[in-house]
């Protein structure tokens, strides 16, 4: 598509606070994901400064495939990215954001006189979101308020998923688009704060949950790298890890079979797993989160719901 090579490189940045309280885990809650305006305004290969920008939503929780002439750098807030050979960047919004952002677009490392007539600032304005406050009981207790002899067991299995999360894959997975990972219905949504057992509120819900029987399938919604997969955590029960390019890492919590290995590489649509009801958990499904180069979850309906039908 752009006959420019260079190497992929993208910008780390500070973990924002939203993702402060992880272990990941999950809870079932009663919710439906309500229909939103999608702002397009990139197609096609680059070929003239009509033919750049991002595709997505420009709400809180939102992921953005977004395309530029390569290693142009790209700052949205505090989300930085570097468009890799083929000029594409993923820039997302966390879950509680300004009311508008700047997006900026810097080219000096490519066209130090901007031949290119691109580059500069364009200011967005962010959708607001309303988040529920929900009350869950039923989970296992121990999960809630953790005996101590566990925090061995739990200190090592986050370090594993840190490690897991902090993969930069340099494939593009995730141009293929996303399809859902599993039937069932939906019983839980991005973003709604929790309230458990103890009575005390815990991070935020990260993703979305479809509930069915132990043992329903679950497939890969895109193709990538596997980069954890294991059968018993303790607070996720069976746990994959697939990293669908740019540090976009998809995890796929309470499986109850792990049909995958670390360093596998999977094809969308392909059975990675089967859904159970292991670690904090109120019965059977599955919660696939997304996290973004380790920096902050996104909504996974903004996956589901973007079209890169033109990108392909």
């Amino acid at each position: 598509m752009i006959s420019l090579a260079v190497a992929l490189a993208l910008q780390s940045t500070t973990a924002l606070v939203d993702d402060a309280a992880d272990p990941i885990g999950d809870l079932i809650a009663q919710a439906s994901p309500e229909a939103r305006d999608v702002e397009t305004t990139h197609v096609g290969p680059f070929a003239s400064a009509d033919n750049v920008g991002c595709t997505g939503r420009r709400e809180e929780g939102a992921l953005l495939v977004c395309f530029y002439p390569p290693r142009t750098e790209l700052r949205l807030g505090e989300v930085s990215a570097v468009a890799d050979r083929d000029g594409f960047a993923l820039l997302g919004i966390p879950r509680r954001a300004p009311a508008s952002l700047t997006l900026d677009i810097d080219v000096s490392a490519i066209d130090h006189d901007n031949l290119l007539g691109i580059g500069g600032s364009e200011v967005w304005d962010i959708t607001q979101r309303e988040y529920n406050l929900q009350q869950v009981n039923g989970v296992p207790q121990a999960t809630v308020t953790p005996d101590p002899s566990t925090l061995p067991r739990r200190q090592r299995e986050y370090a594993q998923k840190q490690a897991a999360f902090n993969s930069v894959w340099d494939g593009q997975g995730f141009l293929g688009g996303f399809i859902h990972p599993a039937e069932g219905i939906t019983t839980g949504v991005y973003g709604s704060a929790r309230v458990y057992n103890n009575g005390h509120e815990g991070s935020p819900h990260w993703g979305l949950d479809w509930a069915n029987e132990v043992g329903t399938p679950i497939y890969a919604p895109a193709g990538g790298l596997v980069t954890l997969a294991e059968p018993d955590m303790y607070y996720e029960g069976g746990l994959i890890f697939i990293d669908h390019g740019h540090g976009l890492v998809s995890a796929f919590l309470h499986l109850s079979g792990v049909e995958v290995s670390e360093g596998d590489m999977v094809e969308q649509g392909q059975l990675i797993g089967a859904m159970g009801a292991g670690g904090r958990a109120t019965g059977s499904h599955l919660d696939w989160r997304v996290k973004l180069r380790n920096q902050f979850y996104v909504d996974p309906q903004s996956l589901l719901d973007l079209d890169l039908s033109e990108l392909r």
